[in-house]
């Protein structure tokens, strides 16, 4: 699978991590930077940019990186089609993907040990979407929402 990756400072070292644990799976891992460490660096170029990916790399996930990870994933949702979720948890990471086909997880760097945030992306890859489930016309409102659809019956 290709994986479009990204973070600021904050998440360098965790990225540098996940690059090298995503390919050794075997997976094709796109970096969109920060390809060096500055501290004075601002997250939303890297994460439009791993965000813009996704969507036009149909079928690829994104995963970005910061030090709480809402930033991060406020930024990437501005990418029309990306669906980005804050993992905080191995609930979190499958739920992303079984009940909102995420294609974009946000991760905070500064919340979890290397170990936790590559289980949660472990997670994340690994787990599927059916499109046939109850959870597809929610997806389909957000989608029509985006597209200038304003009224939903409750």
């Amino acid at each position: 699978m290709r994986i479009h990756i990204a973070a600021d400072h904050a998440g360098f070292e965790l990225r540098e991590h996940l690059i090298e644990h995503l390919r050794q799976a075997g997976h094709d891992v796109v970096d969109h930077g920060y390809k060096e460490y500055d501290a004075l660096d601002a997250y939303p170029p890297v994460c439009f940019s791993a965000g813009q990916a996704v969507v036009d790399d149909e079928g690829s996930l994104g995963i970005v990186i910061g030090g709480s990870g809402n930033g991060e994933q406020m930024a990437a949702n501005l990418v029309k089609g990306v669906r980005a979720a804050l993992v905080w948890n191995e609930s979190t990471a499958e739920l992303a993907r079984e009940h909102n086909n995420a294609n974009v997880m946000a991760l905070g760097a500064r919340q979890h040990s290397i170990e936790e945030a590559t289980a949660f992306v472990d997670i994340f890859v690994s787990t599927g979407y059916d499109l046939g489930s109850r959870h597809q016309s929610r997806i389909d409102m957000m989608s029509a929402y985006e597209d200038g659809q304003r009224e939903f019956s409750a």
